[in-house]
């Protein structure tokens, strides 16, 4: 009587399935979404300052600029997105080969880029708040005679 074959081979099969190239571009896409994110509040802080530049320099108020809202929007949702993708990339990766993401190379390194990001959101909703409070106050345009 042939004996089925145990579960413990099945699972070393499943271990040894290399990843997808497209898990691999994903699990790689981490820290560098992870880095735009933290990039953008410094974008924020130079559009800001050359806009206080303009108006001293014209000695007139000035529209605020609308792409500091939107560097400052994207910094939020970069920080918010790479979480969501390294969660939903761990999911698949668990349920697809039957490993844990950072027992991957491409995904240690989304698993640190993770972490790392982490860090990063509170500087990103900081800067996101600046932005609008920042928005409501002027600029003193000094002596403009």
């Amino acid at each position: 009587m042939a004996t089925p074959p145990s579960s413990a081979t099945s699972d070393d099969t499943t271990q040894k399935r290399p990843l997808t190239p497209g898990a691999v571009v994903v699990a790689l896409l981490v820290p560098l979404v992870t880095v735009a994110g933290a990039v953008s509040p410094w974008y924020v802080q130079d559009v800001e300052l050359d806009w206080a530049h303009r108006q001293q320099e014209a000695c007139r108020h000035m529209p605020f600029p609308k792409t500091e809202y939107a560097a400052a929007w994207a910094g939020a949702a970069l920080g918010v997105t790479a979480v969501v993708v390294y969660v939903l990339l761990a999911k698949r990766i668990r349920r697809r080969y039957g490993v844990r993401l950072r027992e991957t190379k491409p995904g240690l390194v989304a698993c640190i880029g993770v972490w790392l990001n982490v860090l990063t959101i509170p500087m990103e909703l900081i800067t996101l708040y600046a932005t609008y409070s920042s928005a409501a106050s002027r600029v003193v345009l000094g002596d403009c005679g």
